[in-house]
C-alpha cells in the first residue's frame, strides 16, 4: 500500500445510495448509505416538465415505476404517484421519487453528495437555485456527468463546486485499441476547467492512467465496484474514490483492514 494513498483517504461513494439493498435513488437508499457510514452518496437527476429536480436514473419511468413515459415529460406530482420501491423489496412499498432538495437535507456534516446530471444543461439554473437554497457548503456537493458540454457549462455556472467528467472507454474488439488515450481525457477535462475524472471500470483504467491524471491535477474516481478484490486492486493503483452499490461492505472491508 502506497503511503501517499492510505485506505482511509479513499472516498467510498454509495452508488444511487446503498442500492444493493434499497431501491436506487430513493430517500431510503440514500439514508441507508449514510447509516453505513459512506463518505459520500451519488444520485442521478432529471428536470421535470414543471421545472423541479428529481432523483431518477432512467430516461423513462418504465423500469422503475411501470409508466413508459419520459421523466422530463412528467410533472413532479405525476412522478410522485409512482411506487418506486416495491420492485426492489416489499418493505419499500409506496416509496416515492424524491426531489433534490429532500436529498440535500440528508447530507451529514463531513459528507458530500455527488449529483449526476442525466439530462442536459436545461437543469443547471434550477440546480444552482436548489443548491443555494439548501444552505450546504460548496464542498458538500459535487457535480458529475457524461455529457461533456453540460459539465463544461455546469462548471462555468457554479465554479465553486467540484465537477467531474464521467466516461467509460470502449475497446475495439478487433484491434483491441481503446477509442481514446489517457491524454485525450486529461486534455479535455483541463480545457473545461473540470476537477477530476470518473471512469467506468475496465482494462483502460491502469495505474499509469491514474498517475498521469493525478499529475495533471485530476483525481480519478471509478464506478461501479462491488467486488472487494477489485476495490483493493484499485486502491493499490492509487484511485481517489470508489463508487459502489455496497458502501457498507466497502467501508467495513477496506477501512477496517488498514
Amino acid at each position: 500500500m502506497s503511503a501517499a494513498n492510505p485506505l482511509s483517504a479513499v472516498e467510498i461513494v454509495g452508488h444511487r445510495g446503498a442500492s444493493f439493498d434499497a431501491p436506487e435513488n430513493t430517500l431510503s437508499s440514500v439514508n441507508l448509505a449514510w447509516e453505513r457510514n459512506a463518505d459520500a452518496v451519488e444520485i442521478d437527476i432529471y428536470l421535470t416538465s414543471d421545472g423541479k429536480i428529481v432523483a431518477f436514473h432512467d430516461k423513462t419511468t418504465k423500469r422503475i415505476g411501470g409508466r413508459n413515459k419520459d421523466v422530463a415529460e412528467q410533472t413532479l406530482a405525476e412522478l410522485q404517484t409512482l411506487d418506486v420501491g416495491a420492485w426492489k423489496n416489499a418493505q419499500y412499498h409506496n416509496e416515492r421519487i424524491p426531489t433534490l432538495p429532500q436529498i440535500l437535507k440528508t447530507i451529514p456534516a463531513g459528507k458530500r453528495l455527488f449529483i449526476e446530471i442525466k439530462c442536459g444543461p436545461e437543469v443547471l439554473p434550477q440546480l444552482k437555485a436548489d443548491l443555494q437554497a439548501s444552505g450546504k457548503a460548496a464542498d458538500q456537493t459535487a457535480l458529475i456527468g457524461f455529457d461533456y458540454d453540460t459539465m463544461r457549462k455546469a462548471k462555468q455556472l457554479m465554479p465553486e463546486l467540484k465537477a467531474y467528467w464521467v466516461f467509460k472507454v470502449k475497446q475495439n474488439k478487433v484491434t483491441r485499441r481503446w477509442e481514446h488515450n489517457a491524454d485525450y481525457y486529461i486534455r479535455k477535462a483541463k480545457e473545461a476547467n473540470l476537477d477530476g475524472l470518473d471512469v467506468g471500470y475496465n482494462g483502460f483504467l491502469t495505474a499509469d492512467f491514474i498517475q498521469k491524471s493525478e499529475a495533471a491535477g485530476l483525481p480519478v474516481f471509478v464506478w461501479t465496484i462491488n467486488d472487494v478484490k477489485d476495490a483493493k486492486k484499485l486502491v493499490e493503483m492509487g484511485i481517489t474514490g470508489i463508487t459502489t452499490d455496497r458502501p457498507g461492505l466497502m467501508m467495513e472491508t477496506l477501512k477496517q483492514a488498514e
